[in-house]
């Protein structure tokens, strides 16, 4: 059976695309398929930890012609006013997806990656080798990732179980002009989720917020819930009124899914949201989903330079790279997210982090890594 790659990858979003840029790199033949063109904005709070930097620079990605802020601050706040603040441990960058996603695409296309804009609709595994099945085409390849996003066809098509849950989460972007400090992330409370906003390239800034789609539901638009529930944060309320959308309308996400996934299925290799979702207060998804990636490619380049001898031993390295550098900190998110759910465990949180500044940098380490290094 001919192949028409040595990897393919389903899903140009972060992890996708960084894959794309590494594997190409070490000079594998890589198709990436993608079912939307590029630029175009995506829900994301748009914040990028600086721990993966290094693994950028190796990359020869310079998202610094981008011209991202450089974030530095933490104001934490509850729906009753209070309001907790913090030096981030590492820092990041607002960078948005429309020109980061974009930057990588362009940059993979340069070094040779074969990029198909397409929608996947079947994938099989016979003889050690994919099939993978498009509208219009048919690819082989010794090796898949999945990178197909929070919530895709090719879940339905792999017959995931998440897929048949449903999940209480609504996620809803956009950008906006107005006032805000170039090195702060807000990461603001209100009844039922939180809100997390950062000033990105070109003075814009990015509101981003979770909700519970239970109390979503009560009310008729986007408009009449942000008055009726979102607005109860003054701080969220001051942002609203004074800042203008750039959107025509909000960007949203729906049936969100945080349940643990298993991040090897039908022999794929899961990368970023399609392994695992950390929750969006916790500001390292991005960063994660880079991470994941890296992992990904390194030992996909041992599997063809003969370090790995076997796919069964590929998947359980890879499984345990990933349980290593993620299982803890996804798990620290969902315990994090469930707890300011509840106003009152809310309140003491901002509390004691008023009392003690140190608790809330202790707190954000436990779902961030060390900068990473390279091979």
């Amino acid at each position: 059976m001919k192949k028409n790659a040595d990897v393919i990858i389903i899903g140009g979003g972060l992890a996708g695309l960084t894959a794309a840029l590494h594997l190409t790199k070490k000079r594998l033949n890589v198709t990436l398929i993608e079912k939307y063109s590029y630029p175009r904005h995506k829900v994301c709070g748009e914040y990028l930890s600086n721990e993966i930097l290094p693994y950028l620079n190796w990359l020869s990605s310079d998202i610094l012609q981008v011209y991202p802020t450089n974030i530095n601050k933490l104001i934490f706040t509850h729906q009753n006013g209070k309001t907790a603040k913090a030096d981030l441990p590492l820092g990041g960058l607002g960078i948005s997806r429309y020109s980061l996603d974009n930057s990588l695409y362009l940059q993979a296309v340069k070094m040779g990656c074969t990029v198909i804009k397409a929608t996947v609709t079947n994938v099989t595994f016979n003889e050690n080798a994919f099939t993978v099945m498009t509208e219009n085409q048919i690819l082989i390849a010794e090796i898949v990732l999945g990178a197909f996003g929070k919530r895709s066809n090719v879940d339905q098509v792999l017959k995931r179980n998440f897929m048949n849950k449903t999940t209480p989460w609504l996620a809803v972007k956009g950008h906006y002009s107005g006032e805000f400090p170039d090195d702060v992330v807000a990461l603001h409370n209100f009844k039922g989720g939180y809100c997390g906003i950062t000033k990105v390239e070109d003075n814009i800034i990015n509101m981003c917020y979770l909700a519970d789609l239970k109390s979503f539901k009560k009310h008729k638009n986007i408009t009449e819930f942000e008055q009726n529930i979102l607005y109860k944060n003054k701080h969220i309320k001051y942002f609203f009124e004074n800042s203008t959308l750039l959107f025509d309308k909000p960007l949203t996400i729906s049936q969100i899914s945080f349940d643990k996934k298993p991040i090897i299925e039908n022999h794929i290799l899961m990368i970023g949201d399609t392994a695992g979702l950390i929750h969006p207060l916790c500001g390292n998804g991005m960063a994660m989903a880079m991470h994941s990636a890296k992992i990904s490619s390194e030992l996909i380049v041992d599997y063809y330079t003969g370090k790995i001898v076997s796919r069964k031993l590929l998947e359980k390295k890879f499984a345990q790279q990933w349980k290593q550098n993620f299982e803890k900190r996804l798990l620290i998110g969902n315990l994090l997210s469930k707890a300011l759910q509840h106003q009152t465990i809310t309140t003491v949180l901002i509390r004691i982090a008023t009392m003690f500044p140190s608790l809330l940098p202790l707190i954000i380490k436990q779902t961030h890594g060390k900068a990473i290094t390279i091979k």
